[in-house]
């Protein structure tokens, strides 16, 4: 074996990897010019935003409340130590809407959403009901994945809202139910804590981790392989590359917010 094998390998995944991110890249231009141009399938988009929205409802908010029930347990033992116990309102609020609500309401919608999105058009390829759409004119970037990415940038915002404020009630009612927390101070402590930027960087981030799992669930299912076995791995590479990229661009954006 060649002293340089390992770098000609090495080399081999490196231009393999460039090649799929400008594939996506490319996936997410096209997407976003045609969300920005007619036709507007109107039924489409209101099935995507009851899809993504609507349905999601119910898991967004079982989440957010038990984190943000357990957030308010940790720091009370956590700040016991020091003597901090008070500060279990403020950093609640923070630690919810900063961080765990998006993030959270993110990797449950890559979970629920970019999976199906993913399956449900990886099944259209294999059953050739892309081609069909082909056949009668209709172009399936705009028809399937445009409605879908619109949906996401749209809904996803109003999921981390709500996931905000049910993870914040959490925290409430376990810090005035068994902490001893006096209900008005707690809800004084909160809302004086937070600041616009707070609210604002957590829907920020709910448009783009929105927009992410939408885009990931429509390029794998587009990209997919024939038969079974292709809209298995479309589904499975569609969740792991969300969750990846909402975690990457929650770095990203906080550090664009908060420390720049």
């Amino acid at each position: 074996m060649s002293l340089l094998s390992p770098f000609g390998a090495l080399g081999r995944a490196t231009l393999a990897l460039m090649a799929v991110v400008g594939r996506v890249a490319l996936f997410a231009l096209t997407a976003l010019s045609h969300v920005l141009r007619p036709p507007f399938y109107a039924r489409e988009l209101g099935l995507a935003l009851l899809n993504i929205g609507w349905l999601s409802l119910p898991v967004v908010g079982l989440t957010a409340i038990f984190t943000g029930a357990a957030l308010a347990l940790q720091i009370y033992s956590g700040g016991a130590r020091f003597n901090a116990e008070a500060v279990v309102p403020q950093i609640v609020a923070i630690g919810m809407v900063r961080e765990l609500g998006p993030v959270l309401v993110g990797l449950m919608i890559a979970a629920r959403v970019t999976s199906s999105i993913a399956a449900e058009i990886a099944t259209m390829k294999v059953t050739e009901q892309i081609d069909a759409l082909v056949t009668l004119s209709t172009d399936p970037m705009k028809y399937l994945v445009a409605p879908r990415v619109l949906a996401g940038l749209i809904v996803v915002p109003l999921l981390v809202a709500v996931g905000d404020v049910i993870g914040i009630f959490g925290g409430y009612a376990v810090a005035t139910g068994s902490l001893g927390f006096n209900a008005a101070a707690y809800l004084k402590n909160t809302m004086d804590f937070l600041e616009p930027l707070d609210v604002i960087s957590s829907l920020v981030k709910g448009c783009a981790f929105g927009g992410l799992a939408a885009l990931m669930g429509c390029y794998f299912g587009m990209a997919s392989g024939r038969g079974a076995q292709g809209v298995g791995r479309a589904t499975k590479g569609s969740v792991e590359a969300a969750a990846v990229l909402i975690l990457a661009a929650n770095f990203l954006l906080t550090g664009a917010f908060f420390t720049l």
